[in-house]
């Protein structure tokens, strides 16, 4: 995740301040909270971009609730061992989750998900996005997304990518792409995106689906080239890139996000006053800085109702290409 001059300076014109509700204020069931321990759970290894959100926001938490807060690895089945922690978990303030973009597949694509995604947790803050991008090593020949399937389509069963997983967010937007497409792009899965990212450098995949944060520090250092990127608009670390919508596929969007739950049925004050201070930590300027220019976050700042209204979306999306196209996870 490379150094982005520009990036840092956007950071408070992306969304307004996250607010805490006056009458949720004055709500009772948050009085003596937090009493004990503050357990933020992350439902993935330590090293990826939701430990390093959580880890950060942690000792800013500390102080701001005087609470003792401790971030938790329960990593598992994509996420979801993690996050069924949560989901059972008493509604007391005691244990918060931070998701990553699988969360919104994973029903679709996990059999028997011991919990239900949208009934079993309350959105509590949504920290913001980052677009997926499509790299490949810098000395084959793609150059743009009309290269990819060109040559896809002159060579079926030739052109594959390399993804973190079947059943993630990238796999799933590439096979999204191969259908609208028409052409046959093969799909290589990996276990996490550290192996994926050096088999495409090494050249061993023609190409690699993944967040940015997984491929910029390549793309800067001229191991990769990006090919394309999924997101709305250009990423500052790519403005040479063209986006699906400007290659002439508006429908493909594809960002890892980030959000923090609760277990269903946690009093709203708690959930605000939670909201509120997270927020207070991602503004101050060291955190923000790092997040921006480490992991590409583009911040959005919102909380509960808007981040239940992007969930649903999501899962809406890549719900329909899970079981329009048969697709499990490993």
């Amino acid at each position: 995740m490379p150094g982005l001059s520009r990036r840092h300076l956007l950071l408070g014109a992306v969304a307004a301040p996250f607010v805490v509700p006056a009458g949720a204020r004055a709500q009772g069931g948050a009085a003596n909270w937090p009493a004990g321990t503050i357990r933020i759970i992350v439902p993935y290894p330590p090293g990826g971009s939701t430990d390093v959100i959580a880890r950060l926001v942690q000792t800013g938490l500390q102080q701001r609730l005087g609470a003792n807060v401790i971030v938790e690895n329960k990593a598992g089945a994509s996420g979801s061992v993690g996050t069924e922690l949560v989901a059972k978990s008493a509604p007391d303030g005691a244990t918060w989750l931070i998701a990553f973009d699988n969360h919104a597949a994973n029903p679709y694509v996990l059999p028997k998900l011991p919990f239900d995604t949208e009934k079993d947790l309350d959105p509590v803050y949504w920290v913001g996005t980052a677009p997926y991008v499509v790299a490949t090593q810098a000395r084959k020949p793609y150059r743009s997304l009309a290269d990819v399937l060109a040559a896809a389509r002159e060579r079926p069963g030739k052109v594959n990518y390399a993804s973190v997983g079947s059943g993630s967010i990238g796999h799933l937007a590439m096979v999204m792409l191969a259908k609208k497409a028409g052409a046959e792009i093969v799909h290589v899965p990996y276990r996490g995106g550290g192996p994926a990212l050096n088999d495409a450098i090494a050249g061993h995949v023609e190409l690699l689906v993944g967040s940015i944060a997984l491929s910029m520090p390549q793309i800067a250092l001229g191991s990769l080239r990006g090919v394309v990127q999924m997101g709305k608009t250009r990423a500052n670390a790519l403005a040479d890139v063209k986006t699906m919508i400007e290659s002439g596929y508006p429908d493909i969007v594809a960002d890892a996000w980030w959000g923090f739950f609760a277990p269903a049925g946690t009093p709203r004050a708690m959930i605000d006053k939670f909201g509120a201070e997270v927020d207070a930590v991602l503004r101050e300027e060291h955190v923000s800085k790092q997040l921006a220019e480490t992991q590409q976050v583009n911040f959005v700042r919102k909380g509960p109702e808007d981040l239940r209204k992007f969930l649903h979306e999501q899962m809406r999306i890549w719900g329909a290409v899970a079981r329009e196209n048969g697709i499990t996870g490993t």
